[in-house]
């Protein structure tokens, strides 16, 4: 490839994907049949993955079969030294605790289900950001100063200040068990003085961002439905903030999971 910026945007949308990074480095030890990248991959979307991979010049394309292209396997080597992944010190970090939980609130996408205020002392501030790898479907936000992570319903989102919150909590019951259980995940890190290497995070289907989408259909998006959004979402050809009822007041709960699964993408 020349290094224009049209071809540069083409490589980097195509490595953005978590599914096609493990594409690339699932064909470095070489040639496979699509059978064989779909058992170790998965299938769904795979065509798409590997058109994207092939339009970035990473990858050549045969009957039934994918390589790496010249220039894919040498843009893999010159990321393995930047690839390199350390545990970070965490050794000065205080232990936290619960201090409070100020308000449980009803939630407004679900009004059985609450929203709980609580507070984090002492605050993590910037510790937050390496805390990341210790939570599956967590990720930091530089934007808020925040981690945010995903169980199950759940969105909990610690921030630097101290203050946490959470959605579509049963009852005080849950709020309790889950904070007590984040902050033992989080002092334990912080006793052994590491927090753990940074690593891929959870792979999300269309099916799972369909889910919090409002399935109306309505079109807005300029897409035929929620469900065509939803592939489109996953590709990168579209914004979550296209889905203008998202940002009705309904739907606010669906937006905050729907941010955190585009996390992942």
């Amino acid at each position: 490839m020349s290094g224009n910026p049209n071809e540069i945007k083409l490589v980097n949308n195509a490595m953005s994907n978590v599914t096609r990074r493990k594409i690339m480095n699932f064909l470095e030890n070489g040639e496979r049949s699509t059978e064989e990248i779909g058992g170790e991959i998965g299938k769904v979307m795979l065509d798409f993955h590997l058109k994207v991979l092939q339009q970035a010049s990473l990858i050549d394309l045969g009957e039934g079969t994918a390589k790496l292209s010249e220039y894919g396997r040498n843009f893999l080597k010159g990321k393995e030294n930047k690839g390199e992944e350390k545990n970070t010190d965490i050794s000065k970090a205080k232990p936290v605790e619960i201090a409070e939980v100020r308000q449980l609130l009803p939630c407004i996408a679900d009004s059985s289900k609450f929203r709980v205020i609580a507070n984090m002392a002492p605050p993590l501030g910037g510790t937050l950001k390496v805390l990341e790898p210790l939570f599956p479907r967590g990720r930091y936000s530089d934007r808020i100063n925040a981690l945010i992570m995903q169980k199950g319903e759940i969105i909990t989102t610690i921030y630097g200040t101290g203050k946490v919150t959470m959605t579509m909590i049963k009852n005080e019951g849950e709020a309790g068990e889950a904070l007590e259980n984040l902050r033992n995940t989080i002092n334990e890190a912080i006793a052994k003085g590491v927090a753990p290497a940074p690593r891929e995070k959870v792979r999300v289907e269309p099916m799972e961002i369909y889910k919090y989408l409002p399935q109306t259909n309505c079109g807005k998006c300029s897409e035929q439905s929620c469900y065509t959004f939803a592939i489109k979402l996953m590709s990168g050809e579209v914004a979550l903030e296209k889905c203008t009822p998202l940002k009705e007041p309904g739907y606010s709960t669906n937006q905050e999971h729907l941010q955190v699964l585009s996390a992942y993408i």
